[in-house]
């Protein structure tokens, strides 16, 4: 059994360490331009700062803070590598592509790079709703909550985690319909049985974005209410490439006919075949 996993462990390390070798170029490369892209991320929590100032006096000194002897240094590190990530997605979603390639049809693989393109778009289209429509929304209402009392001194590590994650919340919640789209293609789910799980998916849905988001209701439903659509285009791409059959639905009406040409030649009632068998 190790014996036929071998090749594909082998494959699998090959496909990981190319990976991890584009990451860490793409820092250095990303470290480079980390004041240009620390003033990028910050820009949205300067402007609700400066917003909410003009509503609270207690809100008009806020600020950025550091509480680390390091901690700008870290925070460029952390910086650096969000960026570098983006940067050599296009690689990973290509080894990702390989490594699963040598298990597809020939007319299969020919969809490596509408894979890698529509993936790294569809993930910088995340980015950007969150960037210019969640953050500005989110920012706001958390700083204005109990500016009255308090003067808000923002923590930049905190913030760059905080920033971070929602980013890449949102970044892989918008790669829904792309794996949705490639699942399909590969005969693994049709649309029937996606729209047969949208109730479940709603439910998902909906904790995914309580997990991924702020603890506030407007941040986590500026998340759902994407995704939700998302889903729905989802079930669309599905039905182009992968289209549920009804062989099925006419096979049981078959079988249903056929049970009642039976039950006619045995002289069996439906009455009859509903009552319940008695022990005698």
């Amino acid at each position: 059994m190790f014996d036929d996993l071998r090749p594909h462990l082998v494959e699998l390390r090959k496909r990981l360490g190319i990976s991890a070798i584009s990451i860490v170029v793409s820092f250095f490369i990303m470290f480079y331009f980390h004041e240009f892209l620390l003033e990028w991320m910050i820009a949205p929590l300067n402007d609700a700062l400066l917003e909410v100032g003009k509503k609270s006096v207690h809100a008009a000194n806020g600020m950025v803070t550091t509480s680390q002897v390091g901690g700008a240094f870290f925070v460029a590190i952390k910086v650096a590598f969000f960026a570098g990530l983006l940067l050599a997605l296009p690689v990973i979603l290509s080894q990702i592509w390989m490594f699963i390639a040598p298990g597809l049809y020939a007319n299969e693989k020919k969809m490596l790079l509408p894979f890698i393109f529509g993936g790294t778009l569809m993930f910088a289209v995340g980015v950007a709703f969150a960037y210019y429509v969640v953050t500005p929304f989110g920012f706001d209402f958390l700083i204005t909550f109990g500016s009255f009392k308090f003067t808000p001194l923002i923590n930049i590590e905190d913030y760059v985690g905080f920033f971070t994650k929602i980013m890449f919340g949102f970044g892989l919640a918008f790669e829904l319909p792309v794996f949705a789209y490639f699942l399909g293609l590969l005969g693994l789910v049709d649309d029937k049985q996606m729209i047969a799980f949208f109730k479940y998916a709603v439910v998902i849905i909906f904790i995914v974005a309580a997990l991924l988001t702020p603890p506030d209701v407007l941040t986590q439903m500026l998340m759902a209410g994407p995704l939700i659509l998302l889903y729905g285009v989802s079930i669309l791409l599905v039905k182009m490439v992968n289209p549920a059959d009804d062989d099925d639905t006419e096979e049981i009406e078959d079988l249903e006919d056929g049970v009642a040409v039976l039950k006619d030649a045995l002289g069996i009632s439906d009455d009859d075949a509903d009552r319940p068998s008695k022990d005698k």
